[in-house]
């Protein structure tokens, strides 16, 4: 029998190697309590998951994690290898403290890079990923699986992962699921890149999904299903925003207002009266150089759109209709999953979530792809507009004014989800980052293909 309070971390758990769900494995070939580690390399900073599992029924069942970061990210040790695997020891530390060691060598781990690593260039990225394996394979007890331990994940991988949790968590897709329970889609929006995934539905006899990368063929909890996958690498936050500030210097050239190494140009996507140090990329002279953003009187939810929309490139060719945005193959969110939920994770929730918390109204009102422009609109009017509306709530004025660019995010992930997506303004959708203390985003989902599969142990 299930006692009243399963533990949640490594603090409220009576044995660690032991769970209080059953005293003996469902298959006597298993250890009764698995232990699995996912690294989650990204941009901005390198994550590790140490996930408990145990092995009661016919599959394994997650009971909690335990989560640790640091930064920076991996990316940002290029030319220095060994600095970059060391900046991981911080978090197998913790790993070590949390195992424990009878079960350490038949604890698998994995290290998965995202969107930053892939742009540092094959031989820069190779070089830090062996370094990592190495540091593995030397200094820590955990069972590095070699062929795909430490990698660079595909873009596709990482927005099914990404789906997988979601939906494993919410019980849509489990074994037991009821049959007919629809599956939430899951629009992840990470620094470098950002994925949709979902599952479309074709009422029209003649309509399906059309071949090619996109599709994604997943066998999970018995149930066989086809996904739509993409990952649009370029359009993370962090990349839109450069695209932003790249594309805002260039205009300036061409009107002759401002342009090129320290000037001053004006910019609709910061809020009025606030200004940045940016460095810009320039693609014609391929070199990098400073400019001060200001945003003057110009900034407003309106022309930042208006710039976002260029950046979006919705009328690139498309060659398989329809399109999404950039010329990419995308089923209509409208047509082929018209009443389905849809969860935002990883930036979505962290710019959306500081005003949720600063305001019980919109808290405890349904969200809706409208709340992302009203409160572009709010933003970028300036100080005077964030003191009438948040003027109480001062860890949010303290972000407002240490974070010029909240207008452009804002602007940027309201362009995504309607514009690049086009999801109607009315259409509800909910945010997300943990689930019963559990992060939402890829590690879990990835956990599970990898606990799911064929595990050996360290010898």
């Amino acid at each position: 029998m299930t006692p009243q309070r399963p533990p949640t971390s490594p603090e409220n758990d009576p044995d660690l190697s032991k769970t209080i769900y059953c005293t003996k494995p469902y298959n006597p070939s298993l250890p009764l309590v698995q232990y699995a580690l996912m690294i989650d390399a990204g941009s901005t900073g390198s994550r590790i998951h140490i996930y408990k599992f145990n092995n009661c029924g016919k599959s394994p069942m997650y009971e909690y994690e335990v989560f640790r970061k640091t930064q920076p990210g991996l990316s940002d040790y290029k030319g220095r290898p060994q600095e970059a695997a060391r900046s991981l020891d911080v978090l197998l530390d913790e790993a070590v403290k949390v195992v424990p060691a009878a079960l350490r060598p038949c604890t698998p781990i994995a290290v998965k890079a995202t969107a930053g690593l892939r742009l540092l260039g094959a031989d820069d990225s190779a070089a830090i990923l062996t370094a990592v394996r190495q540091r593995l394979h030397e200094k820590y007890p955990f069972n590095l699986q070699d062929d795909d331990g430490v990698v660079i994940m595909d873009g596709k991988d990482e927005g099914v992962y990404a789906w997988i949790t979601v939906n494993y968590l919410m019980k849509t897709i489990r074994g037991d699921t009821p049959a007919g329970t629809p599956s939430y889609a899951v629009l992840d929006l990470g620094g470098a890149s950002t994925q949709i995934v979902f599952e479309p539905t074709f009422s029209k006899p003649d309509s399906t999904l059309e071949q090619g990368e996109h599709k994604y063929d997943l066998t999970f909890g018995g149930k066989d299903r086809v996904l739509y996958q993409h990952s649009y690498l370029g359009y993370g936050l962090m990349s839109g925003r450069s695209s932003v500030h790249r594309l805002v210097e260039f205009m300036g050239s061409l009107r002759g207002t401002g342009s090129g190494p320290n000037a001053t140009v004006a910019n609709p996507c910061l809020a009025k009266g606030t200004s940045k140090l940016v460095e810009v990329e320039d693609e014609r002279l391929i070199e990098k150089f400073n400019v001060t953003m200001v945003g003057e009187d110009v900034g407003s939810f309106e022309a930042c759109n208006r710039v976002v929309e260029l950046v979006m490139a919705k009328d690139a060719i498309c060659e398989v209709k329809p399109c999404s945005f950039n010329g990419v193959y995308q089923p209509s969110l409208l047509e082929t999953f018209p009443s389905g939920k849809v969860l935002l994770l990883s930036y979505f929730y962290d710019r959306l979530q500081p005003f949720l918390a600063a305001s019980p109204s919109l808290a405890n009102s349904p969200l809706h792809i409208s709340t992302f422009s009203t409160l572009a609109q709010q933003v970028c009017e300036g100080k005077p507009s964030w003191t009438e509306h948040w003027g109480s709530d001062a860890a949010l004025m303290k972000e407002l004014e240490g974070r010029p660019e909240w207008c452009l995010d804002l602007t940027f992930m309201h362009g995504l989800l309607r514009l690049g997506y086009e999801l109607d303004s009315n259409r509800t959708v909910e945010i997300g980052k943990r689930i019963e203390g559990t992060e939402l985003g890829w590690c879990l989902g990835a956990t599970l293909a990898m606990v799911g599969g064929d595990l050996k142990c360290r010898v």
